[in-house]
């Protein structure tokens, strides 16, 4: 085939390939992902409904009350009905209304853009260790923080983010997306043969040099998809780190929590053993039954198992968050607080919780940058479809011969291209791959979104729910179990109970007060889950809701 034919066929193969459409858009106008459509505000109803306190009252004047309480000239009867009838329609109403350019040799490439992302959510520091050095230097500064003190939640995060080797691990992800780029940047190197041929007075030296000219020419689209990937490697850094913090929040709760749990146990445990030590006495001297004696045992037995469990689980929630920390050897010596912190006194209100969660979650940024990134590809490969590979070579060739004692050498130079003729494989089955990898990530990104807002809105609905929980038990239940047992006590001193329901009434006020605790833990589980949903790093744990556990049910840890 000529040259000038083989030129032509070339041309038309590479503008076919060159001249690449844009993959096929499967988004609807209407698109889920867009921070300003479609947005809903959060309203929060209150989970708790009517229920109103009541507190246990003196005697009034039976007469005053009874004139009150009469129906007056039949118009009490309606004045009664007329608020039932708006008690009744109150909440159908409520109801109705109530229906949103690094230097890439650099070994800490892009870091940086993770650091400063991570510390605008935590407000804590994170560290890429490079060497033995800060590797040591960075122990001694965790010992210094850890051994032998009493850690917050913020301390906790810290030690995570510093010392947690899995991070450490996420980090190296962004070094080698940081290679990738940066080997894209170079040019391909070109291969080099030299060969001798020899017969007898003549001898032959032929050179080529081969260069692939479609890695050049698709070079810059090449770097753009390693670009997007580089990018999308430092949201996942960002995402770990924040599901880490998040992590380590949770774990810190849990093992406060639990501790806290144990020391309302061992109250009980100690009215348990009261009381089965005096049915012993009374049982001695014939005042007391036996099964009213077992009755007292076996409350007492059951209770140590239970705070003996619950010893247990507290022992365990606190190894989960030295897990997290990273910590081992005499870091382990640590404590954490005995008490959870008060509920806040205002709750925040966020009615765009839609909006700020599209804004700033990472995994909707990294959905959005893999379908940048399969459209780059797309490209890519649209446009090295007929000519997949397309090399140069060129060369010379050295002719040296001898004849009647003169030497005469000719010198060649050749010039060569070589390409795949695509006769069979057109670059259809390669393309169509292209495209439905598109649009799988195109309907993936539509169902992020749509998921973030619902997660946004849960999330924001369980905080404000958790916090009117607790804040019942708080407020209402475990008053009253006081107030019963302040009241049992003096019936109990003016003989008029026994010792046995004062004793009672104190183990039911323990219950209310487990009942409470474990309402102002699910606080703050949901708090740091309202976190996650507005800017990412993973969700609590399924089954880790809203269950309420009672002194049977109670676990912990120190």
């Amino acid at each position: 085939m000529r040259i000038p034919a083989i030129a032509a066929l070339l041309a038309s193969l590479l503008s076919a390939g060159c001249a690449a459409s844009q993959p096929p858009d499967v988004l609807p106008p209407f698109n889920p992902a867009d921070p300003a459509m479609g947005l809903r505000d959060a309203r929060y109803t209150p989970v708790l409904g009517d229920y109103q306190p009541r507190r246990p009252t003196g005697p009034e004047n039976w007469r005053q009350l009874n004139d009150r309480l009469s129906p007056e000239q039949g118009t009490g009867l309606v004045r009664c009905g007329l608020r039932s009838m708006a008690a009744l329609a109150a909440p159908l109403f409520v109801s109705a209304c109530v229906t949103g350019g690094e230097r890439l040799d650099d070994p800490l490439a892009g870091f940086q853009t993770v650091s400063a992302r991570t510390a605008a959510v935590t407000g804590k520091e994170t560290v890429w260790v490079q060497s033995n050095g800060e590797a040591r230097a960075l122990g001694q500064r965790v010992t210094a923080l850890v051994r032998g003190k009493t850690l917050g939640p913020d301390l906790a995060v810290q030690v995570a983010l510093l010392n947690n080797k899995g991070l450490q691990a996420a980090y190296a992800d962004i070094g080698m997306s940081s290679a990738d780029l940066w080997q894209e940047s170079l040019l391909i190197n070109p291969r080099v043969s030299i060969g001798m041929t020899g017969i007898n007075a003549g001898r032959t030296v032929e050179t080529a040099i081969v260069g692939n000219i479609l890695a050049l020419m698709t070079r810059s689209r090449r770097m753009a998809v390693a670009d997007a990937r580089f990018r999308q490697a430092q949201l996942r850094a960002a995402e770990a780190t924040l599901r880490l913090a998040a992590d380590t929040r949770r774990g810190w709760i849990e093992a406060v929590a639990a501790w806290e749990r144990v020391a309302y146990l061992n109250r009980a445990q100690a009215a348990a053993d009261a009381a089965s030590a005096l049915a012993e006495k009374l049982g001695q001297t014939g005042a007391f039954t036996k099964t009213g004696q077992a009755r007292e045992h076996v409350f007492h037995a059951e209770i140590a198992g239970q705070t003996a469990e619950a010893r247990m689980q507290a022992r365990m929630a606190k190894e989960a968050l030295t897990r997290l920390m990273g910590l081992w050897g005499y870091d382990v010596d640590y404590q954490v607080p005995n008490a959870l912190p008060a509920l806040p006194s205002n709750p925040f209100a966020r009615k765009d919780i839609e909006a700020q969660a599209l804004r700033n979650r990472v995994d909707l940024e990294i959905a959005k940058l893999e379908l940048e990134a399969l459209a780059l590809s797309h490209g890519l490969t649209e446009a090295t479809r007929y000519v997949s590979d397309l090399e140069l070579v060129t060369g010379a060739e050295i002719e040296r011969e001898m004849e009647d004692g003169e030497t005469e050498t000719k010198v060649h130079v050749n010039a060569e291209l070589e390409f795949v003729i695509p006769i069979f494989d057109s670059g259809q089955a390669r393309m169509r791959k292209a495209e439905l990898a598109y649009m799988q990530a195109a309907n993936l990104l539509a169902e992020r979104a749509v998921n973030i807002r619902s997660e946004a809105r849960s999330a924001y609905d369980a905080y404000r729910s958790t916090l009117d929980i607790a804040r019942h038990y708080r407020a209402n239940v475990v008053p009253l179990r006081t107030t019963i047992e302040e009241e049992s006590l003096l019936t109990y001193n003016g003989m008029i109970t026994n010792t046995f329901e004062l004793l009672a009434d104190t183990r039911a006020k323990v219950n209310a007060i487990m009942l409470s605790l474990n309402a102002k833990r699910q606080f703050w589980l949901a708090d740091v889950n309202l976190g996650t949903a507005i800017h990412g790093g993973g969700s609590a744990p399924a089954g880790g809701g809203a269950e309420t556990a009672a002194v049977d049910e109670a676990g912990g840890g120190h």
